[in-house]
């Protein structure tokens, strides 16, 4: 039975990037490779690809990852080893109601509430870090166009999403850090935080770097908050502050429903190469947990 439930989870991605490469046939065929290097997006002169909406989808991501990470490690820590026993059940139903909430809430959470808040902030970062980090700089100066709905305020509203899954998979690989070895570097004098550092972050290491990974994935698939915040350009851009950009899943659902044969058929093509790097992303995360002492057995 347990054979039959994982071979059909095998079945079902099949089916879902059989249906993709099929629905988007059409569109590989009439511009080939350069499907993956073209920046434009005109269906009807057969001139369209994705070389500028992957890069700004893994750049929302990147963002994402950088904000998320680090909050979501200690949140995890605090809970596993600093909480007290009582407040921990409280803590994780709150971690797994974060989780739970729905991507439009987000959305619009992040373009009415913290848009309007957070930009100060990138103007303060474009005027101050822009010289020094060319990624931050800003090349227009309008305060109420040239800081909103822009790549960094993306990935800051994505990081909110991730940060719930990153912090439950992490709690749980330092909750089963073995107890010999916690009591070992404390009969040797080791202080809490000591013993954490010596003993729990490298256990979880690789449990880590595969939550990392899997918030990357949902990170890369995000389409609700990022279609609702970015306003969609089609350029490659690495201007992270800057009015403008676009990701893959938010070019599907902002184009989904006024498009022809033809531009349905690119819109599949490019959510195959989406399903293909975002797969690409958890085989490697569950390899890296599955290598690593956090992913072994730990029954003895």
């Amino acid at each position: 039975m347990l054979r039959t439930a994982g071979l059909s989870v095998f079945a079902l991605m099949g089916l879902i990037a059989f249906f993709l490469l099929l629905r988007g046939s059409e569109a590989l065929r009439a511009v080939g490779w350069s499907f993956l290097t073209e920046e434009r997006w005109r269906t009807a002169a057969h001139s369209f690809g994705i070389a500028a909406v992957l890069p700004n989808g893994i750049l929302i991501a990147v963002i994402a990852l950088c904000i998320a990470v680090p909050v979501a490690i200690t949140a995890a820590l605090f809970i596993s080893e600093y909480a007290p026993v009582r407040l921990r059940p409280l803590l994780v139903s709150l971690v797994d109601l974060m989780a739970a909430i729905p991507s439009i809430v987000y959305g619009l959470w992040g373009l009415f509430f913290l848009q309007p808040r957070i930009v100060g902030i990138c103007r303060w970062l474009a005027v101050h870090l822009g010289g020094a980090l060319p990624f931050l700089e800003v090349r227009t100066g309008e305060v109420a166009t040239s800081y909103t709905s822009s790549t960094f305020i993306a990935g800051t509203v994505v990081s909110l999403m991730i940060i719930p899954i990153i912090t439950s998979l992490s709690r749980e690989v330092f909750s089963q850090a073995p107890a010999g070895e916690r009591e070992g570097a404390y009969a040797l004098g080791s202080t809490r935080w000591g013993m954490v550092r010596t003993v729990v972050l490298p256990f979880g290491r690789g449990g880590v770097i595969g939550a990392v990974m899997l918030g990357f994935g949902r990170a890369m698939g995000e389409t609700i908050a990022v279609a609702l915040i970015i306003s969609p350009v089609f350029r490659l851009s690495w201007h992270v502050l800057e009015n403008g950009g676009n990701s893959i899943s938010a070019l599907i659902a902002l184009r989904f429903s006024e498009s022809d044969s033809l531009s349905l058929s690119a819109l599949m093509a490019a959510g195959l190469v989406l399903f293909a790097l975002t797969l690409l992303v958890n085989v490697a995360a569950g390899f890296i947990i599955s290598r690593s002492r956090s992913g072994a057995s730990t029954s003895d």
